[in-house]
């Protein structure tokens, strides 16, 4: 290629917001608009809309196969380009900053009527593409509409809000007041809602769907973090909703986000899908790695049994082989989050009030294994001390974290710890057991190191987070026994290419990157 002739796409050298609010590659766009049937963009009548314009990448984009496939329909450039962006091209920016960058990058000019830009039609300097300050509508500490703690987004008003418009409203319909074809768009992911980052923080994407929903398009694509599949905070009814609408009729699974989002890391990937309001039947499911498409399946969001969406086309028969023994779920002898009621936190606070222990064994002390016992070495306390479940301290028990990895599977190994009676631990760690036999408790540690037992978690896991939710799959075996893979394999009848499968889909333990050590 000739450097010097090289024009670069701006939208392809912008620096993302946060992990939270993303900028859309242009080849991204592109990949969501080639799900959507051609004809659309021959149809002069048809009304687009991105509800959470950033770069106004997917407008621009639209914008381009509007003018080849209208060509014929209005014949004059001038009369096409007008036509299409003042009728057909609609979007609603995230922030007064991104409103400009969407007509910069939609109408070459931030102001819609602007000398420079190239629709001749508007008479305002929006055009259709819209921003309005709004304001958090607060009852209880959050916001009615998107939860957003009122002490972390209660701000001046020289300072952002992020009341993004689209979803702040009761009445859609009303604010936009006409109706819409296609809805696409890349909605922000979450908000900080004073307690944490990251999987701990506030998922808004499902809002922007279901607020989408409401305009009753006949077609509705968006770029989303695939923690939805398994897990999310407040995600259980959306999950819910999701997969059992039939109107999906593709789902493009991104196990590693920087897949679609160069250096950008989302825990548990990313995804996006077309949902058709016409269409009912099964789901055509891709899942990619880099610029390969690993697998095909054609199947419903979610499998008979199942609560989640199982992400590997390849595992479902697999699945079906363990489903058939009807055995009890492993998920049955772990315990719930904090099994000894040591979370206690400081009043008006997420602060941990630490437990007191001391270092030094004592006379019926209970030994106690914390974060960071392995630096600073174990505690001991009183048994009249623990709060909860006390049951269980005097029997054999294997102590796993409730959160481990990295939230990839294929390298991520979980490494339990056996521990003696008379011992409890802190909301670190899950209890699997208890177990009255030593030998019982060492065959379950070994179960947990079996190439079997990760796959069977991964279709849960896809995030750090761990709770005992994570082990629905995996299936109680007869721990008077030692488990192997080779013996899982000929117990559940695995092919050839099942095994094969297996052992390619999970590494080696010694050769894994695992990041989730006991501390």
């Amino acid at each position: 290629m000739n450097q010097i002739n090289y024009n670069p796409d701006v939208l392809t050298c912008l620096a993302n917001l946060s992990n939270d609010e993303v900028f859309t590659p242009p080849n991204l766009a592109d990949d969501m608009l080639n799900l959507l049937p051609p004809e659309l963009f021959c149809n002069p009548k048809i009304r687009f809309l991105d509800p959470v314009s950033k770069s106004g990448v997917f407008l621009r984009e639209i914008a381009k196969r509007l003018m080849v496939g209208l060509e014929g329909v209005i014949p004059n450039e001038q009369e096409r380009r007008d036509h299409i962006f003042q009728n057909q091209l609609f979007g609603i920016a995230i922030t007064e900053l991104t409103a400009l960058l969407s007509r910069r990058s939609v109408y070459c000019s931030k102001k819609a009527d602007g000398k420079y830009s190239v629709c001749e039609a508007f008479n305002n300097e929006q055009g259709n593409i819209s921003y309005e300050r709004m304001f958090h509508t607060w009852e209880n500490g959050k916001c009615v509409y998107c939860g957003a703690s009122q002490g972390v987004y209660d701000r001046e008003d020289v300072s952002e809000t992020y009341a993004y418009n689209f979803i702040h409203t009761e009445n859609i319909k009303e604010l936009l007041n006409m109706k819409f074809d296609v809805i696409i768009g890349n909605p922000p992911y979450q908000l900080n809602d004073g307690g944490g980052t990251g999987s701990s923080a506030i998922p808004i994407y499902q809002k922007f769907i279901q607020q989408a929903k409401k305009l009753n398009p006949s077609y509705l694509s968006m770029i989303i973090p695939a923690r939805w599949f398994t897990g999310g905070r407040g995600l259980d009814e959306f999950r819910k909703e999701m997969l059992n609408d039939k109107r999906f009729s593709e789902l493009h699974d991104f196990p590693n986000s920087s897949d679609c989002f160069n250096g950008v890391e989302i825990k548990g990937g990313v995804c996006y899908f077309l949902w058709e309001k016409e269409y009912r039947g099964k789901t055509k499911i891709f899942t990619h790695s880099g610029k390969e498409i690993n697998s095909i399946s054609e199947r419903y969001l979610l499998e008979k049994g199942a609560e989640t969406f199982i992400r590997h086309n390849e595992v479902i028969s697999i699945l079906h082989k363990v489903q058939e023994l009807k055995e009890k779920s492993f998920a049955d002898i772990i315990s719930a989050n904090d099994p000894f009621g040591f979370d206690i936190r400081v009043q008006g606070s997420y602060r941990r009030v630490k437990p007191q222990y001391k270092k030094e064994p004592f006379e019926g002390a209970v030994t106690l294994y914390y974060n960071g016992w392995q630096r600073e070495g174990l505690g001991y306390l009183k048994e009249k001390n623990i709060r909860k479940n006390t049951q269980m301290i005097n029997d054999y028990k294997v102590l796993i974290t409730k959160a481990w990895g990295i939230g990839d599977m294929s390298r991520d190994w979980l490494q339990p710890l056996l521990v003696e009676p008379k011992s409890c631990c802190t909301e670190t760690y899950l209890v699997i057991g208890p177990f009255s036999s030593k030998k019982k408790a060492q065959n379950v540690l070994a179960y947990t190191q079996t190439k079997f037992f990760h796959l069977l978690v991964s279709l849960m896991k896809i995030t750090q987070n761990a709770m005992k939710k994570a082990y629905s799959f995996v299936p109680i075996q007869d721990f008077n026994e030692e488990w192997t893979d080779e013996k899982l394999y000929n117990k559940y009848g695995l092919t050839e290419e099942e095994i094969a499968f297996i052992e390619r889909m999970i590494q080696p333990k010694d050769l894994s990157q695992n990041r989730g050590k006991n501390e």
